[in-house]
Protein backbone atom coordinates (compact mmCIF):
# COMPACT_ATOMS: atom_id res chain seq x y z
CA UNK A 1 0.00 0.00 0.00
CA UNK A 2 2.53 2.60 0.89
CA UNK A 3 4.75 1.14 -2.51
CA UNK A 4 1.69 2.09 -4.58
CA UNK A 5 1.13 5.56 -2.31
CA UNK A 6 5.00 6.58 -2.85
CA UNK A 7 4.51 5.65 -6.83
CA UNK A 8 1.43 7.81 -7.02
CA UNK A 9 3.51 10.59 -5.21
CA UNK A 10 5.90 10.11 -7.53
CA UNK A 11 3.98 10.82 -10.63
CA UNK A 12 2.52 14.04 -9.05
CA UNK A 13 5.58 15.47 -8.79
CA UNK A 14 6.79 14.16 -12.14
CA UNK A 15 3.63 15.69 -13.69
CA UNK A 16 4.09 19.06 -11.38
CA UNK A 17 7.69 19.76 -12.38
CA UNK A 18 6.54 19.40 -16.15
CA UNK A 19 5.12 22.59 -15.92
CA UNK A 20 6.85 26.26 -15.81
CA UNK A 21 6.45 29.04 -12.75
CA UNK A 22 3.64 30.56 -14.50
CA UNK A 23 1.74 27.46 -15.54
CA UNK A 24 1.90 26.69 -11.50
CA UNK A 25 0.49 30.23 -10.39
CA UNK A 26 -2.27 30.09 -12.74
CA UNK A 27 -3.03 26.59 -11.41
CA UNK A 28 -2.85 27.58 -7.76
CA UNK A 29 -4.89 30.81 -8.27
CA UNK A 30 -7.63 28.89 -9.62
CA UNK A 31 -7.88 26.22 -7.09
CA UNK A 32 -8.32 29.19 -5.04
CA UNK A 33 -10.65 30.99 -6.46
CA UNK A 34 -12.60 27.63 -6.81
CA UNK A 35 -12.44 27.38 -3.26
CA UNK A 36 -13.32 30.84 -2.55
CA UNK A 37 -16.41 30.82 -4.86
CA UNK A 38 -17.66 27.51 -3.58
CA UNK A 39 -17.24 29.21 0.08
CA UNK A 40 -19.20 32.16 -1.07
CA UNK A 41 -22.33 30.43 -2.42
CA UNK A 42 -22.40 28.00 0.53
CA UNK A 43 -22.51 31.23 2.41
CA UNK A 44 -25.17 32.58 0.66
CA UNK A 45 -27.32 29.55 0.19
CA UNK A 46 -27.10 28.85 4.15
CA UNK A 47 -27.36 32.13 5.06
CA UNK A 48 -31.10 32.47 7.08
CA UNK A 49 -33.47 35.30 5.87
CA UNK A 50 -35.72 37.02 8.48
CA UNK A 51 -38.58 38.63 8.34
CA UNK A 52 -40.65 41.07 11.26
CA UNK A 53 -43.37 38.55 12.95
CA UNK A 54 -43.84 41.52 15.89
CA UNK A 55 -43.65 45.32 16.34
CA UNK A 56 -44.23 47.77 18.92
CA UNK A 57 -44.61 45.18 21.46
CA UNK A 58 -44.68 46.05 25.07
CA UNK A 59 -41.19 44.65 27.57
CA UNK A 60 -43.57 41.83 29.22
CA UNK A 61 -45.06 40.42 25.79
CA UNK A 62 -41.04 40.68 24.42
CA UNK A 63 -40.35 38.80 27.59
CA UNK A 64 -42.74 36.09 26.81
CA UNK A 65 -42.06 35.55 23.14
CA UNK A 66 -38.32 35.73 23.81
CA UNK A 67 -38.66 32.81 26.37
CA UNK A 68 -40.85 30.59 24.10
CA UNK A 69 -38.40 31.10 21.22
CA UNK A 70 -35.52 29.80 23.47
CA UNK A 71 -37.52 27.05 24.75
CA UNK A 72 -38.51 25.97 21.20
CA UNK A 73 -34.68 26.49 20.22
CA UNK A 74 -36.15 28.85 17.14
CA UNK A 75 -33.18 31.31 16.06
CA UNK A 76 -34.49 35.47 16.37
CA UNK A 77 -33.28 38.93 16.29
CA UNK A 78 -34.86 41.13 19.11
CA UNK A 79 -34.19 44.86 18.09
CA UNK A 80 -32.25 47.54 19.92
CA UNK A 81 -35.10 48.94 21.56
CA UNK A 82 -36.62 45.43 22.39
CA UNK A 83 -39.94 46.07 20.65
CA UNK A 84 -39.57 44.08 17.48
CA UNK A 85 -38.78 40.62 16.93
CA UNK A 86 -37.37 38.67 13.49
CA UNK A 87 -37.61 35.40 12.94
CA UNK A 88 -36.56 33.13 10.09
CA UNK A 89 -39.26 33.82 7.06
CA UNK A 90 -40.60 30.04 6.92
CA UNK A 91 -41.27 30.34 10.81
CA UNK A 92 -43.33 33.36 10.84
CA UNK A 93 -46.87 31.74 10.40
CA UNK A 94 -46.04 28.95 12.79
CA UNK A 95 -44.67 30.86 15.35
CA UNK A 96 -47.63 33.78 15.16
CA UNK A 97 -49.99 30.70 15.41
CA UNK A 98 -48.19 29.25 18.67
CA UNK A 99 -47.61 32.09 20.10
CA UNK A 100 -51.50 33.41 20.21
CA UNK A 101 -52.42 29.76 21.16
CA UNK A 102 -50.61 30.20 23.86
CA UNK A 103 -51.81 33.83 24.82
CA UNK A 104 -48.33 34.68 25.01
CA UNK A 105 -48.99 38.29 23.28
CA UNK A 106 -51.30 40.48 25.30
CA UNK A 107 -50.24 43.80 25.01
CA UNK A 108 -49.23 44.43 27.96
CA UNK A 109 -52.17 43.12 29.77
CA UNK A 110 -54.11 40.75 31.34
CA UNK A 111 -57.76 40.28 31.37
CA UNK A 112 -59.97 37.45 32.91
CA UNK A 113 -57.08 35.27 32.50
CA UNK A 114 -55.98 36.81 35.82
CA UNK A 115 -58.42 34.97 37.81
CA UNK A 116 -57.69 31.63 36.00
CA UNK A 117 -54.07 30.93 38.11
CA UNK A 118 -54.78 31.60 41.67
CA UNK A 119 -57.69 30.47 43.73
CA UNK A 120 -59.93 33.30 44.99
CA UNK A 121 -60.02 31.62 48.73
CA UNK A 122 -60.09 33.73 51.48
CA UNK A 123 -59.24 37.13 48.89
CA UNK A 124 -60.89 39.97 50.93
CA UNK A 125 -63.91 42.64 48.75
CA UNK A 126 -61.45 45.22 48.53
CA UNK A 127 -58.55 42.62 46.79
CA UNK A 128 -61.68 41.28 44.51
CA UNK A 129 -62.92 44.32 43.32
CA UNK A 130 -59.38 46.05 42.68
CA UNK A 131 -58.54 42.70 40.71
CA UNK A 132 -61.83 42.80 38.78
CA UNK A 133 -61.42 46.42 37.58
CA UNK A 134 -57.89 45.35 36.72
CA UNK A 135 -59.26 42.78 34.42
CA UNK A 136 -62.15 44.60 32.84
CA UNK A 137 -59.22 47.52 31.98
CA UNK A 138 -57.37 44.84 30.91
CA UNK A 139 -59.55 43.55 28.63
CA UNK A 140 -60.64 46.89 27.22
CA UNK A 141 -57.34 47.29 26.13
CA UNK A 142 -56.60 43.79 24.63
CA UNK A 143 -60.29 44.49 22.40
CA UNK A 144 -59.13 48.29 21.22
CA UNK A 145 -55.37 47.10 20.52
CA UNK A 146 -56.83 44.48 18.08
CA UNK A 147 -57.44 47.79 15.65
CA UNK A 148 -55.05 47.89 12.82
CA UNK A 149 -54.56 51.11 13.58
CA UNK A 150 -53.52 51.24 17.36
CA UNK A 151 -50.85 49.69 18.77
CA UNK A 152 -51.06 50.03 21.84
CA UNK A 153 -53.42 51.82 24.77
CA UNK A 154 -54.36 52.01 28.08
CA UNK A 155 -57.56 52.22 29.94
CA UNK A 156 -58.52 54.43 33.52
CA UNK A 157 -61.94 53.52 34.83
CA UNK A 158 -62.75 55.44 38.33
CA UNK A 159 -65.94 53.55 39.99
CA UNK A 160 -68.15 55.09 42.22
CA UNK A 161 -67.97 53.88 46.03
CA UNK A 162 -71.10 52.31 46.95
CA UNK A 163 -71.99 53.53 50.50
CA UNK A 164 -74.10 51.32 53.39
CA UNK A 165 -77.11 53.74 51.94
CA UNK A 166 -79.66 53.67 49.23
CA UNK A 167 -79.48 56.59 47.32
CA UNK A 168 -82.22 58.33 45.11
CA UNK A 169 -79.80 58.80 42.03
CA UNK A 170 -76.47 56.39 41.56
CA UNK A 171 -73.32 58.19 41.25
CA UNK A 172 -72.03 57.41 37.28
CA UNK A 173 -68.84 55.98 36.74
CA UNK A 174 -66.13 58.04 34.54
CA UNK A 175 -62.91 56.37 32.09
CA UNK A 176 -60.33 57.90 30.00
CA UNK A 177 -58.38 55.97 27.50
CA UNK A 178 -55.33 56.80 25.92
CA UNK A 179 -54.19 55.17 22.41
CA UNK A 180 -50.71 54.99 20.79
CA UNK A 181 -51.84 55.45 17.13
CA UNK A 182 -49.17 53.81 14.75
CA UNK A 183 -47.57 56.61 12.49
CA UNK A 184 -49.51 56.60 9.13
CA UNK A 185 -52.53 56.20 10.80
CA UNK A 186 -55.89 57.60 11.19
CA UNK A 187 -59.12 56.87 13.15
CA UNK A 188 -61.94 57.96 11.49
CA UNK A 189 -65.40 59.17 13.31
CA UNK A 190 -66.59 55.41 13.48
CA UNK A 191 -64.25 53.69 14.94
CA UNK A 192 -63.79 56.84 17.55
CA UNK A 193 -67.34 56.20 18.33
CA UNK A 194 -67.31 52.19 18.59
CA UNK A 195 -64.50 52.23 21.03
CA UNK A 196 -66.74 55.04 23.17
CA UNK A 197 -69.72 52.69 23.08
CA UNK A 198 -67.10 49.51 24.39
CA UNK A 199 -65.96 51.13 26.74
CA UNK A 200 -69.31 52.67 28.05
CA UNK A 201 -71.16 49.54 27.54
CA UNK A 202 -68.51 47.11 29.65
CA UNK A 203 -69.37 49.68 33.01
CA UNK A 204 -72.44 49.97 34.45
CA UNK A 205 -73.43 53.31 34.86
CA UNK A 206 -70.76 54.73 32.58
CA UNK A 207 -72.44 57.18 29.99
CA UNK A 208 -70.74 58.59 27.17
CA UNK A 209 -70.31 61.83 28.29
CA UNK A 210 -67.82 60.80 31.43
CA UNK A 211 -65.84 58.85 28.49
CA UNK A 212 -62.31 60.68 27.67
CA UNK A 213 -60.58 59.12 24.55
CA UNK A 214 -56.92 61.28 23.53
CA UNK A 215 -54.09 59.99 21.60
CA UNK A 216 -50.22 59.76 22.45
CA UNK A 217 -50.07 63.80 21.76
CA UNK A 218 -53.23 64.48 23.66
CA UNK A 219 -55.26 65.51 20.90
CA UNK A 220 -59.20 64.93 21.86
CA UNK A 221 -61.52 62.39 20.18
CA UNK A 222 -64.96 63.41 20.88
CA UNK A 223 -67.90 61.09 20.34
CA UNK A 224 -70.05 61.97 16.94
CA UNK A 225 -73.30 62.26 19.16
CA UNK A 226 -72.06 65.35 21.66
CA UNK A 227 -73.02 68.79 20.30
CA UNK A 228 -70.94 70.91 18.22
CA UNK A 229 -69.11 68.27 17.68
CA UNK A 230 -67.50 68.15 14.22
CA UNK A 231 -64.35 66.68 12.38
CA UNK A 232 -61.25 68.60 12.98
CA UNK A 233 -59.77 71.12 10.20
CA UNK A 234 -56.78 69.26 10.62
CA UNK A 235 -57.96 65.71 10.05
CA UNK A 236 -59.65 66.42 7.08
CA UNK A 237 -56.98 68.15 5.33
CA UNK A 238 -54.68 65.11 6.47
CA UNK A 239 -57.49 62.68 5.41
CA UNK A 240 -57.62 64.50 1.82
CA UNK A 241 -53.92 64.71 1.71
CA UNK A 242 -53.36 60.83 2.14
CA UNK A 243 -55.87 60.13 0.16
CA UNK A 244 -54.47 62.16 -2.92
CA UNK A 245 -50.83 61.11 -2.19
CA UNK A 246 -51.87 57.72 -2.38
CA UNK A 247 -53.56 57.81 -5.12
CA UNK A 248 -50.42 59.31 -6.94
CA UNK A 249 -48.52 56.70 -5.88
CA UNK A 250 -50.33 53.81 -7.32
CA UNK A 251 -50.50 55.34 -10.55
CA UNK A 252 -47.09 56.08 -11.09
CA UNK A 253 -45.78 52.92 -8.98
CA UNK A 254 -47.91 50.90 -11.58
CA UNK A 255 -45.80 52.40 -14.37
CA UNK A 256 -42.18 53.16 -12.64
CA UNK A 257 -42.05 50.38 -9.68
CA UNK A 258 -43.21 51.46 -6.13
CA UNK A 259 -40.36 51.90 -5.00
CA UNK A 260 -38.74 53.61 -7.57
CA UNK A 261 -41.17 56.99 -7.12
CA UNK A 262 -41.80 59.25 -4.25
CA UNK A 263 -45.17 61.45 -3.67
CA UNK A 264 -44.77 64.58 -1.71
CA UNK A 265 -48.27 66.52 -1.38
CA UNK A 266 -49.12 69.73 0.30
CA UNK A 267 -52.68 71.38 0.46
CA UNK A 268 -54.21 74.25 2.31
CA UNK A 269 -57.98 74.21 2.86
CA UNK A 270 -60.57 77.12 3.77
CA UNK A 271 -63.39 75.47 6.00
CA UNK A 272 -65.76 78.45 5.95
CA UNK A 273 -69.09 77.59 5.66
CA UNK A 274 -71.93 79.87 4.24
CA UNK A 275 -75.47 79.51 4.32
CA UNK A 276 -77.61 80.84 1.31
CA UNK A 277 -81.38 81.37 0.97
CA UNK A 278 -83.04 81.36 -2.12
CA UNK A 279 -87.13 82.56 -2.98
CA UNK A 280 -87.75 81.87 -6.22
CA UNK A 281 -91.05 81.92 -8.32
CA UNK A 282 -92.09 80.34 -11.42
CA UNK A 283 -95.17 79.90 -13.80
CA UNK A 284 -95.69 76.13 -14.59
CA UNK A 285 -96.03 77.06 -17.93
CA UNK A 286 -92.67 78.49 -19.62
CA UNK A 287 -93.85 78.48 -23.07
CA UNK A 288 -96.61 81.57 -22.42
CA UNK A 289 -95.04 82.26 -19.20
CA UNK A 290 -98.44 82.10 -17.07
CA UNK A 291 -99.66 80.26 -13.88
CA UNK A 292 -102.53 78.36 -13.56
CA UNK A 293 -105.86 79.96 -13.33
CA UNK A 294 -107.59 79.44 -10.14
CA UNK A 295 -110.73 81.91 -9.75
CA UNK A 296 -111.78 84.17 -12.45
CA UNK A 297 -114.61 87.30 -11.83
CA UNK A 298 -116.58 89.13 -15.19
CA UNK A 299 -118.73 92.35 -14.38
CA UNK A 300 -120.82 93.93 -17.25
CA UNK A 301 -122.47 97.71 -16.61
CA UNK A 302 -124.75 99.59 -19.28
CA UNK A 303 -125.96 103.46 -18.55
CA UNK A 304 -128.25 105.58 -20.78
CA UNK A 305 -129.62 109.20 -19.70
CA UNK A 306 -132.32 110.82 -21.84
CA UNK A 307 -132.37 114.44 -21.92
CA UNK A 308 -135.43 116.96 -20.51
CA UNK A 309 -136.90 120.13 -21.68
CA UNK A 310 -135.82 123.39 -20.95
CA UNK A 311 -137.69 125.57 -18.05
CA UNK A 312 -136.85 127.98 -15.34
CA UNK A 313 -137.63 131.05 -13.78
CA UNK A 314 -136.90 133.78 -16.08
CA UNK A 315 -134.26 136.13 -15.46
CA UNK A 316 -131.59 135.67 -12.68
CA UNK A 317 -132.85 133.70 -9.66
CA UNK A 318 -131.27 134.45 -6.59
CA UNK A 319 -128.47 131.76 -6.35
CA UNK A 320 -127.52 131.84 -10.09
CA UNK A 321 -124.31 133.72 -11.34
CA UNK A 322 -124.85 136.60 -13.64
CA UNK A 323 -123.20 136.39 -17.10
CA UNK A 324 -122.87 131.92 -16.21
CA UNK A 325 -124.16 129.69 -19.33
CA UNK A 326 -126.98 127.40 -17.96
CA UNK A 327 -127.43 123.88 -19.01
CA UNK A 328 -128.37 122.63 -21.97
CA UNK A 329 -130.47 118.80 -21.64
CA UNK A 330 -131.53 118.82 -25.09
CA UNK A 331 -129.47 115.38 -25.38
CA UNK A 332 -129.35 111.74 -24.54
CA UNK A 333 -126.37 109.60 -22.91
CA UNK A 334 -125.44 106.11 -22.21
CA UNK A 335 -122.28 104.50 -21.70
CA UNK A 336 -120.99 100.45 -20.72
CA UNK A 337 -118.87 99.58 -18.39
CA UNK A 338 -116.68 95.85 -18.13
CA UNK A 339 -114.11 94.40 -15.83
CA UNK A 340 -112.55 90.80 -15.82
CA UNK A 341 -110.13 89.95 -12.80
CA UNK A 342 -108.23 86.12 -13.44
CA UNK A 343 -106.30 84.93 -10.17
CA UNK A 344 -103.48 82.59 -11.58
CA UNK A 345 -101.08 80.41 -8.76
CA UNK A 346 -97.78 80.58 -9.89
CA UNK A 347 -94.57 78.34 -8.43
CA UNK A 348 -92.92 79.54 -5.28
CA UNK A 349 -89.57 77.62 -4.48
CA UNK A 350 -87.48 78.12 -1.36
CA UNK A 351 -83.90 76.83 -1.20
CA UNK A 352 -81.78 76.74 1.77
CA UNK A 353 -78.34 76.05 0.42
CA UNK A 354 -75.44 75.39 2.87
CA UNK A 355 -71.98 75.13 0.84
CA UNK A 356 -69.60 72.35 1.20
CA UNK A 357 -67.51 72.06 4.94
CA UNK A 358 -64.60 72.56 3.37
CA UNK A 359 -62.71 73.80 -0.05
CA UNK A 360 -59.45 73.13 -1.76
CA UNK A 361 -57.23 76.70 -1.20
CA UNK A 362 -54.01 75.35 -2.55
CA UNK A 363 -52.08 72.07 -3.56
CA UNK A 364 -48.78 71.97 -4.30
CA UNK A 365 -47.09 67.85 -5.95
CA UNK A 366 -43.72 67.18 -5.72
CA UNK A 367 -42.86 64.15 -7.43
CA UNK A 368 -39.38 62.40 -7.17
CA UNK A 369 -38.51 59.34 -9.80
CA UNK A 370 -35.60 57.32 -9.93
CA UNK A 371 -34.15 57.21 -13.61
CA UNK A 372 -34.29 53.62 -15.39
CA UNK A 373 -30.08 53.98 -14.96
CA UNK A 374 -29.60 55.08 -11.39
CA UNK A 375 -26.35 56.83 -11.63
CA UNK A 376 -27.70 58.49 -14.58
CA UNK A 377 -31.15 61.41 -13.75
CA UNK A 378 -30.61 61.97 -17.55
CA UNK A 379 -31.80 58.70 -18.71
CA UNK A 380 -35.46 59.20 -17.80
CA UNK A 381 -36.44 61.43 -20.99
CA UNK A 382 -38.02 64.69 -21.18
CA UNK A 383 -41.16 63.02 -22.71
CA UNK A 384 -41.72 60.88 -19.86
CA UNK A 385 -41.19 63.96 -17.34
CA UNK A 386 -43.63 66.11 -19.61
CA UNK A 387 -46.36 63.37 -19.89
CA UNK A 388 -46.14 62.92 -15.69
CA UNK A 389 -45.79 67.11 -15.43
CA UNK A 390 -49.83 67.33 -17.49
CA UNK A 391 -51.45 64.22 -15.39
CA UNK A 392 -50.33 65.46 -12.31
CA UNK A 393 -51.68 69.48 -13.42
CA UNK A 394 -55.11 67.41 -14.55
CA UNK A 395 -55.16 66.15 -10.58
CA UNK A 396 -54.15 69.95 -9.32
CA UNK A 397 -56.69 71.68 -11.62
CA UNK A 398 -59.71 68.98 -10.66
CA UNK A 399 -58.97 69.80 -6.59
CA UNK A 400 -59.18 73.37 -7.02
CA UNK A 401 -62.50 73.36 -9.30
CA UNK A 402 -64.64 74.26 -6.50
CA UNK A 403 -62.35 76.96 -5.01
CA UNK A 404 -63.94 79.96 -7.78
CA UNK A 405 -59.99 80.79 -8.83
CA UNK A 406 -59.47 80.48 -12.21
CA UNK A 407 -55.98 79.50 -12.86
CA UNK A 408 -53.82 79.85 -15.94
CA UNK A 409 -51.70 77.00 -17.39
CA UNK A 410 -48.36 78.44 -16.28
CA UNK A 411 -49.97 79.16 -12.61
CA UNK A 412 -51.13 75.00 -12.40
CA UNK A 413 -47.50 74.06 -13.84
CA UNK A 414 -45.97 75.89 -10.73
CA UNK A 415 -47.55 73.39 -8.53
CA UNK A 416 -46.63 70.57 -10.07
CA UNK A 417 -42.70 69.64 -9.58
CA UNK A 418 -40.96 66.25 -11.13
CA UNK A 419 -37.88 65.28 -10.96
CA UNK A 420 -35.53 62.64 -11.52
CA UNK A 421 -32.72 61.13 -9.09
CA UNK A 422 -31.42 57.72 -7.40
CA UNK A 423 -32.79 56.77 -3.76
CA UNK A 424 -30.74 56.15 -1.41
CA UNK A 425 -30.77 52.47 0.36
CA UNK A 426 -31.15 50.93 3.07
CA UNK A 427 -28.13 48.98 4.68
CA UNK A 428 -29.82 45.52 4.28
CA UNK A 429 -30.11 46.03 0.11
CA UNK A 430 -27.10 47.39 0.17
CA UNK A 431 -25.48 44.44 2.09
CA UNK A 432 -27.84 41.90 -0.44
CA UNK A 433 -26.90 43.90 -3.48
CA UNK A 434 -23.30 43.72 -2.55
CA UNK A 435 -23.56 40.08 -1.64
CA UNK A 436 -25.44 39.58 -4.60
CA UNK A 437 -22.09 41.34 -6.75
CA UNK A 438 -19.66 39.46 -5.23
CA UNK A 439 -21.43 36.00 -5.78
CA UNK A 440 -21.99 37.23 -9.22
CA UNK A 441 -18.60 38.87 -9.54
CA UNK A 442 -16.75 35.16 -7.95
CA UNK A 443 -18.68 33.26 -10.12
CA UNK A 444 -17.93 34.98 -13.84
CA UNK A 445 -14.31 35.62 -12.34
CA UNK A 446 -13.87 31.37 -11.79
CA UNK A 447 -15.59 30.54 -14.62
CA UNK A 448 -13.06 32.71 -16.16
CA UNK A 449 -10.10 31.43 -14.59
CA UNK A 450 -11.69 27.61 -15.14
CA UNK A 451 -11.90 28.55 -19.17
CA UNK A 452 -8.30 29.70 -19.03
CA UNK A 453 -6.93 26.58 -17.27
CA UNK A 454 -8.53 24.49 -19.27
CA UNK A 455 -7.15 25.99 -22.71
CA UNK A 456 -3.88 26.61 -21.44
CA UNK A 457 -3.89 22.64 -19.91
CA UNK A 458 -5.12 21.29 -23.36
CA UNK A 459 -2.60 23.13 -25.01
CA UNK A 460 0.04 22.56 -22.58
CA UNK A 461 -0.97 19.12 -22.72
CA UNK A 462 -0.48 18.37 -26.35
CA UNK A 463 2.89 20.07 -26.23
CA UNK A 464 3.94 17.72 -23.40
CA UNK A 465 2.65 14.59 -24.97
CA UNK A 466 4.83 15.62 -28.37
CA UNK A 467 7.74 15.50 -26.11
CA UNK A 468 7.16 12.37 -24.08
CA UNK A 469 7.25 10.12 -27.45
CA UNK A 470 10.18 11.77 -28.45
CA UNK A 471 11.68 10.96 -25.18
CA UNK A 472 10.30 7.52 -25.49
CA UNK A 473 11.97 6.54 -28.86
CA UNK A 474 15.04 8.37 -27.78
CA UNK A 475 15.33 6.11 -24.41
CA UNK A 476 14.37 3.09 -26.08
CA UNK A 477 17.76 2.49 -28.04
CA UNK A 478 19.77 4.15 -25.37
CA UNK A 479 17.82 1.35 -22.41
CA UNK A 480 18.59 -1.32 -24.74
CA UNK A 481 21.42 -2.01 -22.98
CA UNK A 482 20.48 -1.42 -18.91
CA UNK A 483 17.53 -3.18 -20.04
CA UNK A 484 17.26 -6.75 -17.33
CA UNK A 485 17.99 -9.73 -19.21
CA UNK A 486 15.88 -12.92 -19.10
CA UNK A 487 17.47 -16.12 -20.62
CA UNK A 488 14.86 -17.59 -21.97
CA UNK A 489 17.21 -20.07 -23.97
CA UNK A 490 18.81 -21.76 -20.72
CA UNK A 491 14.75 -21.66 -19.19
CA UNK A 492 13.31 -24.63 -19.82
CA UNK A 493 10.69 -24.34 -17.93
CA UNK A 494 7.51 -22.12 -19.00
CA UNK A 495 6.91 -21.57 -15.36
CA UNK A 496 10.10 -19.80 -14.49
CA UNK A 497 9.64 -17.32 -17.55
CA UNK A 498 6.48 -16.16 -16.31
CA UNK A 499 7.35 -15.93 -12.39
CA UNK A 500 10.59 -13.49 -13.76
CA UNK A 501 8.42 -11.50 -15.78
CA UNK A 502 5.71 -11.05 -12.65
CA UNK A 503 8.82 -10.17 -10.94
CA UNK A 504 10.08 -7.75 -13.05
CA UNK A 505 6.43 -6.34 -13.62
CA UNK A 506 5.95 -5.96 -9.77
CA UNK A 507 9.28 -4.68 -8.71
CA UNK A 508 10.07 -2.38 -11.87
CA UNK A 509 6.94 -1.62 -13.68
CA UNK A 510 8.88 1.16 -15.54
CA UNK A 511 11.67 -1.43 -16.91
CA UNK A 512 8.97 -3.83 -17.48
CA UNK A 513 7.25 -1.77 -20.14
CA UNK A 514 10.25 -0.49 -21.75
CA UNK A 515 11.24 -4.12 -22.26
CA UNK A 516 7.95 -4.91 -24.02
CA UNK A 517 8.79 -1.95 -25.96
CA UNK A 518 12.02 -3.32 -26.94
CA UNK A 519 10.46 -6.42 -27.85
CA UNK A 520 7.80 -4.92 -29.77
CA UNK A 521 10.60 -2.72 -31.94
CA UNK A 522 12.76 -6.14 -32.61
CA UNK A 523 9.84 -7.94 -33.83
Amino acid sequence: MNENLLQYWEKVKQYWNRYNRTTKIIFLATVFLLILTAAIISVNLSKTDYSLAYTELQPSDAANIKSYLDTAKIPYHLSADGKSIEVPTSEVANVKLAVESQGLNKNGSLGFEVFSGNSSFGITDNEFKVKYLSAIQGELQQLINANQAISSSKVNISLPEEGPFLQQQAEKATASVVLQVKQGYTLDQSKVDTIYNLVSHSIKNLPIENISISDQNLVSYKFSGEANNTPRDTDINTQFRNDLQKNINSMLGTMFGRDKVSVSVFTTMNFDQKKTKEQLVRAPNQADQKGIEISLQEANESYQNKGTETGGVPGTGETDVPGYPGSSNNGNSSSDKSSKTVNYEVDRITNDIISTPYVVKDVSINVGIEPPVRDDPNSLTAETKTAIQNALVNIVRTALADNKTTYTDDELQKKVTVFAHSFARTSEENATKTSTYVTYGALALAALAIGAFIGFAIRKRKKAAQQVLAEQEMDVTSQKAELPTIDIENVTNDNQVRKQLETLARKRPEEFVNLLRTWLVDE
